[in-house]
């Protein structure tokens, strides 16, 4: 099969297609979307190497439970152990053992095929479209946050970031607060928001501080520190950037303000999912281009240029009938 590998560089090959463990299954894949971890990954973070993409839709190939064979399914992308100390308080995502599709110990879906545990899979529903449905994993992440914090309807809310990530966020957040401003630097991308009801200001002007939770997605080390000079005393900051380089804050003010800091990471499938189908979070305008899996590196260069949100892989791409938009 072919695949999108990462050896210290970025190139397509030929391999050997996966073979599934026990309770995996194989996935013929459909469609899959470069992400901000991707991008880091190939800057070294994680010390990853192999084959990337956890941004995924497929057709179950092969299965133990033939309910799943056939089905169009997506994926989490944690794979967990079930027998570490995590594991067993119930926090599959930190299994101590763990392998993180395309990201730790586990090759990816940018390739032809891809294995998984048959718990990880979720079916898609049907008619939904793979160019919405392959944005089910980062619409998870977006769902994580309400999972974590008992959101108030009252409550102001900021988020940092008008990016991929930043965009589902602050769309998955006006479900649960009407008061949610979303922070850029381009106008572009803000204005996708405020298509959807959010309200946006740029990252330059001043912004009113005191909010009762910001979300920090900025994919910058300076984010963390800009969070919390906005955030109110006794506030929440929940940090969603992963990046390969350190940064380093100064902690007085987190100390002195009482404020709570939460990572957020992986999020639950099934809300995504819904609010997908329902049109609650609009993706298609977030989709800057598709290209074949055999561009991949062509794609990921296009995904790193500024005038670019989400940029999507088809794989089988000479069934398809070209490029769009």
């Amino acid at each position: 099969m072919k695949a999108l590998r990462f050896d210290g560089a970025l190139r397509l090959t030929d391999m050997d297609p996966p073979e599934p463990g026990p309770g995996e299954a194989l996935i013929r894949v459909e469609m899959a979307g470069i992400c901000n971890t991707d991008q880091e990954l190939v800057k070294g973070y994680m010390g990853f190497q192999g084959v990337l993409g956890h941004e995924f839709v497929g057709a179950v190939e092969q299965a133990g439970n033939s309910h799943l064979v056939g089905k169009r399914v997506v994926g989490a992308i944690n794979c967990a152990c079930h027998k570490c100390r995590y594991c067993q308080m119930e926090m599959p995502r930190h299994c101590m053992n763990r392998s993180v599709l395309g990201i730790l110990g586990r090759d990816g879906a940018f390739a032809e095929y891809v294995t998984l545990p048959e718990e990880n899979l979720h079916i898609v529903p049907p008619g939904m479209p793979e160019e919405t449905a392959v944005f089910t994993e980062p619409v998870a992440a977006a769902f994580r946050i309400p999972e974590q914090i008992a959101i108030q309807g009252h409550e102001r809310i900021i988020v940092l970031g008008d990016g991929k990530l930043g965009q589902l966020i602050a769309q998955v957040l006006r479900l649960y607060a009407a008061d949610v401003t979303a922070v850029g630097k381009r106008p572009w991308k803000l204005e996708k928001l405020a298509a959807r009801g959010v309200a946006t200001a740029e990252a330059d002007a001043p912004i009113e501080g005191g909010a009762d939770i910001v979300v920090e997605v900025t994919g910058t080390a300076k984010g963390l520190a800009r969070a919390l000079e906005l955030v109110r005393p006794e506030g929440t900051v929940v940090l969603k950037t992963t990046v390969a380089g350190e940064t380093t804050l100064n902690m007085s003010l987190p100390v002195i303000h009482e404020t709570r800091i939460v990572g957020s990471r992986c999020g639950p499938f099934k809300p995504a999912l819904e609010a997908l189908a329902l049109g609650n979070v609009d993706v298609a305008p977030l989709i800057s281009a598709r290209y074949p899996l055999e561009e991949g590196v062509e794609a990921f260069e296009r995904a790193s240029a500024p005038d670019t949100l989400k940029v999507l892989l088809e794989v089988g791409w000479e069934t398809r009938g070209g490029r769009a938009p």
